[in-house]
């Protein structure tokens, strides 16, 4: 009997090669907008870089319309965002604030609440480490963001996840990973007090 030689493994796709998102393409027309604003490119400029933009499939095409374009003050670039929950706890929110590409957040005695209801974020992915610890660690999202928590580890105090899977266009999905500790993490969309706030104060921040 003949052995069977093993199907070869697929080539690896260069990241270049990589099929680009609509928030990928979006993402280029806003730092494209936002080059023409500065004087950077002309308005002739803008207007042919967009219609390639629109145009690219590859994330290698959508790099060379911003080859020449600085990255300045991108939250992408950030460092991450720290937050402890000493012996008061801590919380980000629910004001405006600016979003980094990273968020840390270790419940420890006191707790940790981050709420991202107010934020504007031109982020496709915002990656949220979460540690319950003793006192345990909330997260708020806005209706219309989506959470992955597969890389969770819910621990002894586990996790609860009431998010809706339903993700609106243009908003960014918060990667959850972390472990629950003692007190778990929460991560869901606001709740009817909340909700109230939000629509008594639409502009609060």
């Amino acid at each position: 009997m003949t052995a069977q030689l093993p199907e070869p493994s697929p080539r690896p796709v260069p990241s270049g090669e990589i099929r680009a998102s609509h928030d990928d393409r979006e993402a280029v027309v806003e730092q494209l907008r936002d080059a023409a604003a500065e004087g950077r490119i002309d308005l002739d400029e803008l207007d042919s870089r967009l219609e390639q933009a629109l145009k690219s499939k590859t994330y290698a095409e959508l790099a060379v319309v911003t080859a020449d374009l600085p990255r300045l003050n991108s939250s992408q670039s950030q460092p991450p965002l720290m937050l402890k929950g000493g012996i008061y706890g801590a919380s980000r929110g629910p004001g405006r604030w600016e979003v980094p590409g990273h968020v840390i957040a270790r419940g420890g005695v006191g707790g940790v609440k981050v709420d991202f209801t107010r934020v504007e974020c031109r982020l496709t992915e915002v990656a949220v480490e979460a540690y319950g610890e003793t006192s345990g660690v909330t997260i708020i999202i806005p209706d219309g963001w989506a959470a992955d928590t597969s890389g969770m580890d819910p621990g002894v105090g586990g996790l609860t996840d009431m998010t809706t899977p339903d993700r609106l266009p243009g908003t960014p999905l918060i990667r959850l990973t972390g472990s629950g500790g003692m007190a778990g993490v929460v991560i869901r969309h606001p709740d009817r007090r909340e909700r109230r706030k939000l629509h008594s104060n639409p502009t609060q921040g």
